[in-house]
């Protein structure tokens, strides 16, 4: 008991961005910003300082702002490319500068917000990614497998996704791995139910784990508990897109970007030769690696970059 106690107050004392561990809104929005040419860090960092950090809202800042800033933080690097085994297909690497996940009831709502923040970041920013994403069903992907099915919840949720005992301005931090897939849904509807249950391991009606699920399926490659150490995140990934493209935008927060790594390369085959059976009807068309920092006094907590 006393030792739950403890841990309460650890956390009560972080103070991670809001939306990271609340659950998916019905309406969200991602942005993927670059820096362009001859654009000064340090000039949007001042104009990050006054932005209010409440919930509705995650900002991540990524390698190449964090670089041109001439700072450092321990774990953040650029998305690594990453070859699918025995395809003629790679995992893509289109890091940018900065992130920005808007998440709320109102997808017109969302829209102002962001183009507020835009706005406020200033000029030096470009914008390389703007998807509209929305919640279907109770949480399913367009698939209609369920998504997030296996996400840590309450405590657990807070060890996965929120840095801890690495110091001021670190701790209440998380990291976050984003993506944008494509699906190919006729190549889906082609396949019986059976086959279908077989890529993804799951029953599509009752979302049971198969027992005699393939060593490709979905949740063979991706069972975070199989890893050693294991490779928890927290998911927060929402469907977007238009009759011509559509598919997940893949986001998932995580006290380091290990997890995510790991779970991607065995997804790739390079464990042991097996590839995800998602690479048979989706494939990921960008990834960036991006810093939460965490909040102070309502503003995010940059005293990491300012050493």
């Amino acid at each position: 008991m006393l030792r739950a106690m403890f841990r309460e107050d650890a956390r009560a004392a972080l103070a991670p961005q809001p939306s990271i561990l609340a659950d998916v809104a019905p309406a969200g929005r991602y942005l993927v910003l670059r820096l362009r040419p001859g654009a000064s860090p340090v000039a949007v960092l001042d104009r990050l300082r006054p932005l209010e950090a409440n919930e509705g809202l995650v900002v991540g800042l990524g390698a190449p702002f964090v670089s041109g800033l001439s700072g450092e933080i321990a774990g953040l690097r650029p998305f690594p490319a990453l070859e699918v085994k025995g395809q003629a297909l790679a995992i893509p690497s289109t890091q940018g500068a900065l992130f920005l996940h808007a998440r709320g009831e109102d997808h017109g709502h969302l829209l102002h917000r962001l183009r507020r923040v835009v706005t406020a970041l200033g000029d030096g920013l470009s914008l390389e990614e703007d998807v509209v994403a929305f919640r279907h069903g109770a949480g399913h992907d367009l698939t209609g497998f369920e998504d997030g099915t296996e996400n840590p919840k309450g405590e657990a949720a807070w060890d996965a996704a929120i840095t801890q005992g690495a110091g001021e301005g670190l701790d209440g931090g998380s990291f976050v791995a984003v993506q944008r897939w494509v699906h190919q849904l006729a190549q889906v509807e082609r396949l019986s139910t059976g086959e279908r249950d077989a890529l993804i391991g799951r029953d599509l009606l009752t979302n049971e784990e198969l027992a005699d699920a393939p060593p490709s399926a979905h949740v063979k490659r991706a069972a975070q508990e199989d890893y050693e150490p294991e490779a928890f995140m927290v998911r927060r990934s929402m469907p977007y897109g238009t009759v011509g493209e559509h598919g997940l935008y893949f986001v998932a927060y995580g006290a380091t970007l290990d997890p995510f790594e790991q779970v991607m390369r065995r997804m790739a085959g390079h464990d042991d030769g097996v590839v995800d059976g998602l690479f048979q009807f989706s494939r990921p068309v960008s990834g960036g690696y991006y810093w939460c920092p965490p909040v102070r006094d309502g503003r995010l907590d940059l005293r990491a970059l300012d050493r």
